[in-house]
């Protein structure tokens, strides 16, 4: 029934974009800026990546522990391996995509039309647990590889296309907005999705030595956890479920942004504009602070829900907390986006990173509760809007600074957003991988209802201390970044009169 309502739901969406007899879906407006249709169905274009991301990040880890069952070391090997495979395909698919015809869908639309059957086929199964023991591991690590590499065919030419479907900077800024604001909602649907469904059936957890049991009641330190009487079987049918609605709504996404945008042409070339990528300044300085920054927020991320689950001991509410989190980061981006036009985008950066700051503290520090843990993901949440919000922001104003320091070089936009994702996933490989084979050093017990101490330390060490250090990390590094607004608003300027 879930997966019929939102089948019904995505493709009405389809059908009103579809339309072209509806006024709004022109994609440029008499003065030739883009039409707010337009804006949106390059948006929600962007809201695969981040449904399946959220699903993946706040679950997988979980999932390859407790309901495939495999061990913490081998959950390790795929999380970094898969991460770091998807790091090194992102400039690979830019060069070619840089390589690539021009056709009447475009440069970057027939990637994007190619690759999303296959991803969703890849994704569905990595949600299958298969019926070998033997080769388990074998299979997610090539499940997860696949779907990371045709993902990045989506997500490449995706985030390059910012750069082609308006030359104005306003325009950009503005569609960059919409597509910030879809993107959170996306991580919203995902968590929403994979929580509420999965929710219903959580793994049962295995009483052992660490658990008092009391008339089918486990207990631990004084927390209470129920025994639940879900098989592992139901358990493993209501990820499928999940993967299957998720699979549904990212073809229908694709679908709509196929037809609703519409990318101008530019030429291209890719050897010498990565020379010259990567030895600019500015970008490096942005890439290298958000790096530190993605790297605190994805450490939070891949561990929050074991977290809340072992360490303050809310089983059952897991799912209900992340949905917390995401709903407040959703709700945020319009302020965000107000606050960045009015006070600058190295400002936001400032306030709007370290704003979580204070409540990762908090969380470690004091003894567990639920309101509290509910505060804490509103705020989180502020946090989360501001890091999903700012980088991409920021990138188009480091290729108009770019094209005012190099007029004569041209087409290297998708070298910009390629390299700039191969770092942020290459981060996030890192701290799954770090995290995960942490868990396994510490003891990590598999499917238990309850874990040592050494394991609990390890959990509130990867959600507080670590990720604080590497933002702060992150904001040394933007105390070099150049590009202040005057400077912003002298390229925008230089590059009118070019045009």
């Amino acid at each position: 029934e879930e997966l019929m309502f939102y089948n019904k739901t995505l493709c009405t969406i389809v059908m009103l974009c579809a339309s072209s007899s509806l006024p709004i879906f022109q994609r440029r407006d008499n003065n030739g800026r883009l039409s707010m249709c337009s804006k949106l169905c390059y948006a929600i274009g962007g809201a695969p990546y981040q449904i399946t991301g959220s699903a993946l990040g706040f679950f997988l880890q979980i999932y390859l522990l407790d309901v495939a069952q495999l061990d913490p070391f081998y959950a390790s090997i795929i999380l970094f391996v898969g991460r770091a495979w998807d790091a090194v395909t992102d400039p690979t698919v830019g060069f070619l995509v840089s390589r690539s015809r021009w056709t009447r869908c475009g440069r970057m639309m027939p990637w994007i039309l190619i690759s999303t059957p296959f991803a969703v086929l890849t994704y569905f199964l990595i949600w299958y647990v298969p019926p070998v023991e033997q080769g388990k591991v074998l299979w997610y690590l090539v499940f997860y590889c696949l779907f990371q590499s045709l993902q990045t065919c989506f997500h490449v030419p995706y985030s390059a296309l910012t750069m082609f479907i308006s030359m104005d900077q306003k325009e950009r800024d503005s569609a960059t907005a919409y597509r910030m604001t879809v993107e959170v909602l996306g991580t919203v649907v995902g968590t929403a999705i994979q929580g509420q469904i999965v929710g219903r059936a959580i793994a049962p957890c295995l009483p052992g030595d660490l658990d008092v049991l009391d008339n089918g009641n486990s207990t631990l330190l004084g927390s209470d956890f129920n025994i639940t009487h879900i098989s592992l079987d139901e358990t493993k049918q209501a990820y499928l479920i999940a993967s299957a609605v998720i699979c549904t709504m990212y073809v229908l996404c694709a679908a709509v942004l196929f037809l609703g945008v519409r990318e101008q042409e530019e030429p291209m070339s890719f050897f010498e504009g990565v020379r010259m990528v990567m030895g600019y300044g500015p970008y490096v300085k942005l890439v290298m602070g958000f790096l530190f920054t993605s790297l605190a927020f994805m450490l939070l991320e891949g561990n929050f829900a074991l977290f809340i689950t072992y360490t303050l001991g809310f089983r059952n509410d897991f799912q209900n907390i992340l949905l917390v989190i995401m709903l407040s980061g959703t709700l945020s981006i319009p302020f965000w986006q107000w606050f960045l036009i009015r006070f600058g985008k190295k400002t936001a950066v400032y306030i709007g990173i370290t704003w979580a700051v204070p409540f990762m503290i908090l969380i470690v520090c004091i003894e567990s509760s639920l309101i509290v843990a509910y505060v804490v993901s509103v705020a989180a949440g502020v946090s989360v809007a501001a890091a999903f919000l700012l980088p991409w922001s920021m990138l188009p104003d480091v290729v108009d600074d770019f094209k005012v320091k190099n007029p004569d070089s041209s087409g290297h936009e998708a070298i910009f957003y390629s390299f700039y994702v191969f770092f942020t996933k290459f981060a996030s490989g890192i701290s799954l991988g770090i995290s995960t084979l942490s868990l396994d050093f510490a003891g990590y017990v598999t499917r238990g209802c309850s874990q040592p101490d050494a394991v609990n330390l390890t959990l509130k060490v990867l959600v507080s201390p670590a990720p604080v250090v590497l933002i702060f990390l992150g904001l040394f590094i933007f105390k070099t970044y150049p590009i202040d607004e005057e400077r912003r608003q002298g390229n925008r300027k230089l590059l009118q009169e070019m045009r």
